[in-house]
């Protein structure tokens, strides 16, 4: 990551870090964290929650998986950050969950930048009125996009969709001011999406190596 920001003039220090680490144990959590990342993704509840109580680091729980309505009081409670928001009626949920928390739960919408019909999120074309409805949700921080772009795509492509998202980005960012995160980039395609903006890479096998 530090390369690509030297090579690109790119301040690295706008970039956040997020450990991807589904199936990873504590074990591997520490070792990264001791390696300087403090901020850590998850994909199941389930398995996040048993963490995240056991943990004792100082460290930024964000979900980045699909959300089941009957889990979100949970996920509310337990995270900082959903990137994974692409239903009002998982938003509700997710605000009553937040409420009494001192701190509101900081939300990325998903979209769906390629169309692609297997993928969650929502179309490029709907987020305006999708943040306007967030809007009414005090439990919220709406702070800025996420998307996976079709991994079918040959770097040049996948280049354009990232700069697609991050033209919104841009226009939410001026007419809203929370709207500071462009959560898009992963451990094969970190560089192009570095390079066209992001602010936070979701990074598994470059930091704990491949899955067995």
């Amino acid at each position: 990551m530090e390369g690509v920001c030297k090579e690109h003039s790119l301040d690295s220090s706008n970039v956040v870090v997020i450990g991807a680490s589904k199936t990873q144990n504590m074990d591997s959590i520490d070792q990264a964290y001791k390696a300087g990342v403090t901020n850590f993704g998850e994909n199941y509840l389930q398995e996040a929650e048993k963490k995240i109580k056991e943990c004792d680091l100082d460290i930024c729980w964000h979900f980045i998986g699909s959300i089941q309505k009957r889990k979100c009081k949970k996920i509310a409670a337990l995270f900082d950050w959903v990137h994974t928001l692409e239903r009002i009626e998982v938003a509700e949920k997710l605000n009553a969950g937040r409420e009494g928390n001192i701190n509101k739960l900081n939300v990325c919408i998903q979209v769906n930048i390629d169309h692609e019909e297997s993928k969650s999120g929502i179309a490029l074309e709907e987020v305006n009125s999708f943040i306007e409805a967030l809007k009414e949700m005090k439990n919220l921080r709406i702070r800025g996009l996420m998307a996976i772009p079709d991994p079918s795509l040959n770097p040049e492509n996948s280049i354009l969709s990232f700069r697609k998202l991050k033209d919104k980005f841009e226009e939410l960012k001026a007419l809203n001011e929370d709207v500071d995160s462009l959560s898009m980039g992963m451990s094969g395609d970190y560089r192009e999406a570095i390079m066209e903006g992001s602010s936070m890479i979701r990074i598994g096998t470059s930091i704990f190596g491949k899955r067995i």
